[in-house]
């Protein structure tokens, strides 16, 4: 089985690039399912399951999502495999930006969008830059010029990734994004494998649930600004 991770920021149009996605591999006689990570609530698997795709949503609540998924990678892997799936799409909540939950000898891609901003790309961490492919989207809606602005934005930050461009509403490009995907390495489970990147380093007493404010509430992993001068 082939397992992709696809990250991005929210609104980014991760959803709508993994179904034009499938259907270019479902007319490869592929079956693809998909697991949806978020953080408190999604309707993306009633869309799923519209277009008969199979499908599973994890909500991590008060846990972060990236460390939610990577708790639970291995047995949506196996959920996969009995489900005798060829292609298993994993889509992540995109909440952090600084987190990455790219697994090494996992096709990673990040989708983000030309709306967001030229200097987005500058403020995504591990997620973009750590990713195999970029997928740029609603290109249709800005100029040429700025489509070449953004892009080259993006591969200023990950200059090692396949950058392109696909359309969430008509689906060009996602032909082109189907065939990479074909490419990955097939798997049968993830166990013992690495990230990408570490994870940030936090614990800190409001991971745990404090709520008051101030020093004296504040414990482990904390860091402060520096103030000092004018």
């Amino acid at each position: 089985m082939n397992l992709i991770t696809i990250s991005g920021p929210p609104s980014s149009g991760k959803t709508s690039v993994i179904v034009k996605t499938i259907d270019a591999l479902k007319k490869r006689n592929l079956k693809v399912g998909v697991v949806k990570f978020d953080c408190l609530y999604t309707d993306d698997d009633i869309l799923y399951k519209k277009l008969n795709i199979p499908v599973k949503k994890g909500l991590s609540g008060a846990l972060c999502p990236d460390h939610y998924f990577v708790s639970n990678i291995e047995e949506v892997t196996q959920w996969g495999i009995k489900m005798d799936l060829d292609v298993l799409i994993t889509e992540s909540a995109g909440l952090c930006n600084r987190c990455s939950p790219y697994i090494k000898e996992i096709k990673a891609i990040c989708v983000i969008d030309n709306l967001s901003g030229i200097n987005t790309p500058k403020k995504i961490g591990p997620m973009l830059k750590a990713a195999d492919i970029v997928v740029i989207t609603k290109g249709d809606i800005v100029s040429q010029a700025e489509r070449e602005v953004f892009a080259s934005r993006v591969r200023q930050v990950n200059p090692k990734a396949i950058t392109m461009n696909i359309n969430g509403l008509t689906g060009q490009g996602a032909f082109e994004l189907s065939t990479l995907i074909l490419d990955a390495n097939q798997i049968t489970s993830v166990k013992g494998k690495e990230l990408r990147f570490s994870m940030p380093s936090a614990l800190c007493s409001y991971c745990l649930g404090e709520r008051r404010i101030g020093e004296d509430y504040q414990l482990g992993n904390v860091r402060k600004m520096d103030l000092g001068g004018k």
